[in-house]
């Protein structure tokens, strides 16, 4: 790991963190230490990516969970924070840990052997084993009064939440009830053939008729069925909904 980035708005914080990573790191360098949600995605979008991302949680503008919904960089991040109840969220990016503050050496320590591990050739060879034999859904069960209908993935032209209930609209037009998050089902979906298009769709590759461009950098996309919104694919992600609808590795 050659340059970290620390996202920290308590100046006696950074400063520790930063004491901290001398130590452990000797031979990285902090490419910055920022203070914001808006000099964070600012930052990111302009800069190449670290190598490790440091990120207290709450910030002076918000939770830093904001930036990572605003851009995507490619490297892991250990969340600090002096609350516990984030840690579900922290996970659902590239969190590798989750330390509580007052930051403890060992702690970091840990996490940062975690980092290593990952990285590793052999940890690495195996996480892409794993990937290669994933099995993805090609069914999902739908509770019906006291029956569950079994919906085939491939005949689903999109997902979407409504009232925070997650509904699937099937390419014949029919609406059906799941009773999961979209962040669980996305999950259980091969990502080759379906995409999150913002927090409230997911479409399928198939289903997608036209893309429009829309205001400020955005696209808009029309499927083969109506859908209750017009989905719009946020400035932030267009780049990555391109590379996954063209194709492109």
């Amino acid at each position: 790991m050659k340059n970290l980035l620390i996202i920290e708005d308590e100046h006696v914080a950074a400063q520790h963190l930063q004491h901290l990573l001398n130590q452990l790191l000797p031979d990285a360098r902090i490419a910055a230490v920022l203070e914001s949600i808006e000099e964070a995605v600012e930052y990111l979008t302009q800069q190449p990516a670290p190598d490790l991302i440091l990120s207290d949680i709450h910030l002076a503008d918000g939770l830093s969970f904001r930036i990572f919904d605003q851009v995507h960089p490619p490297c892991p991040i250990i969340f600090t924070t002096a609350y516990d109840q984030y840690a579900l969220e922290a996970f659902k990016v590239n969190s590798i840990d989750y330390l509580l503050k007052p930051i403890n050496r060992d702690e970091l320590q840990r996490a940062l052997d975690k980092l290593e591990t990952l990285l590793s050739p052999t940890h690495s060879q195996l996480a892409a084993l794993g990937a290669s034999m994933h099995h993805y859904r090609t069914h999902f069960l739908v509770p019906m009064r006291d029956k569950l209908i079994p919906v085939q993935v491939d005949q689903i032209a999109c997902f979407y939440l409504e009232d925070k209930i997650t509904r699937a609209i099937m390419i014949d037009g029919h609406h059906q009830t799941l009773d999961r998050p979209l962040e669980s089902i996305m999950e259980h979906l091969d990502p080759a053939l379906f995409f999150r298009a913002n927090r409230q769709y997911i479409v399928s590759h198939a289903a997608i008729s036209e893309i429009s461009v829309w205001p400020i950098s955005k696209l808009a996309l029309t499927l083969t069925v109506e859908t209750p919104d017009r989905i719009i694919i946020p400035k932030a992600r267009v780049a990555e909904f391109k590379q996954w609808f063209s194709g492109e590795e």
